[in-house]
């Protein structure tokens, strides 16, 4: 194992350990800490953070790694994983995506030891986590009332973690360009390769989006020589380009299809009506592909995200032609 010093501490080879990094009080003057777990093998190899709540509301992602880290499910034969369950204290605390003045951590990097709390929690994590590690997975879901079929979101340029998604074996892997002053543009831009894992929604727990993303850490971590067990390959299929389906009227919405459905363009997939049962106006995909979100609020407004479609290569030629 590489020399490892994080918040002062050395994490020597073969070494458990918690090291909490002070962040800053509350109005109540209760100390926040940023918990950070180190699970090390005596053996050299890769260092591989698993972390979860960058948006503190996204509660499924913190149950999965907490849940790796309390039942102790992977327990390195080589190298060594971080776990940081939740990043976002502060958003966790109030059932909020973003900060208490509205910023949103995934926007703040690589931040700043003196500006806002978002910007100091990101140094923190570019300055003491980021130089750590060789790869990361970072769990999220989707927003509220809007669910995520699993998947891993990639810049499909990044040769190195498509690679890696392609091992991970969610049902999608989607090329999705790195954001500007987000946590995996940062990672990447020092040679970092971190996976951003969707699933779910915001405020819910899905038990199978849970296990999907259990599993794929299993199969990458085993690629890596990690650790060992038996995890057989998983096809994933590969989404070259996305796009949501709006709502061109307002009223209730009754999607007709299903996470993960595939559909054709120019099908329906769902009916907006009017509060009588005087209006029902179809909605139709606009193109082929798969469906790889959905809106879950009954009740939307013109404009609103309803349906996201995911298409392959192979779709783009069929809409083409």
């Amino acid at each position: 194992m590489k020399e490892m010093v994080i918040n002062g501490i050395r994490v020597r080879p073969g070494q458990t350990l918690n090291i909490e990094i002070a962040i800053a009080r509350l109005p109540t003057h209760t100390l926040i800490d940023l918990p950070v777990f180190i699970r090390s093998s005596s053996n050299p190899g890769p260092t591989v953070l698993i972390s979860g709540g960058v948006h503190g509301d996204e509660i499924n992602g913190i149950v999965t790694v907490k849940r790796m880290l309390e039942e102790n499910i992977y327990e390195p034969k080589k190298g060594t994983l971080i776990f940081i369950p939740l990043v976002n204290v502060y958003g966790f605390l109030s059932n909020s995506r973003t900060f208490p003045d509205g910023r949103d951590l995934n926007r703040s990097f690589p931040g700043s030891s003196k500006g806002s709390l978002a910007s100091q929690i990101a140094f923190i994590m570019t300055h003491e986590i980021i130089p750590q590690i060789d790869f990361g997975i970072d769990f999220h879901t989707g927003g509220r009332m809007l669910s995520n079929y699993p998947q891993v979101r990639v810049d499909f340029r990044d040769k190195t973690g498509l690679k890696l998604a392609e091992i991970f074996g969610a049902n999608f892997t989607v090329n999705s360009p790195h954001i500007d002053k987000s946590f995996r543009k940062e990672a990447y831009k020092n040679k970092k390769h971190i996976l951003v894992f969707e699933g779910g929604e915001s405020m819910r727990l899905d038990e199978q989006v849970i296990q999907e993303g259990i599993m794929g850490t299993g199969r990458l971590l085993k690629h890596l020589d990690m650790i060992a067990g038996d995890f057989p390959p998983v096809r994933t299929l590969k989404i070259q380009e996305s796009g949501w389906v709006r709502a061109k009227i307002s009223g209730i919405f009754n999607a007709s299809v299903s996470l993960g459905d595939e559909v054709k363009r120019g099908q329906v997939l769902a009916k907006i009506s009017d509060p009588y049962g005087q209006v029902k106006v179809p909605v139709k995909s606009s193109s082929s592909g798969h469906v790889i979100g959905i809106n879950n609020q009954p009740v939307v407004n013109a404009g609103d995200a309803l349906v996201h479609i995911g298409r392959t290569s192979s779709n783009k030629s069929a809409d083409h032609y």
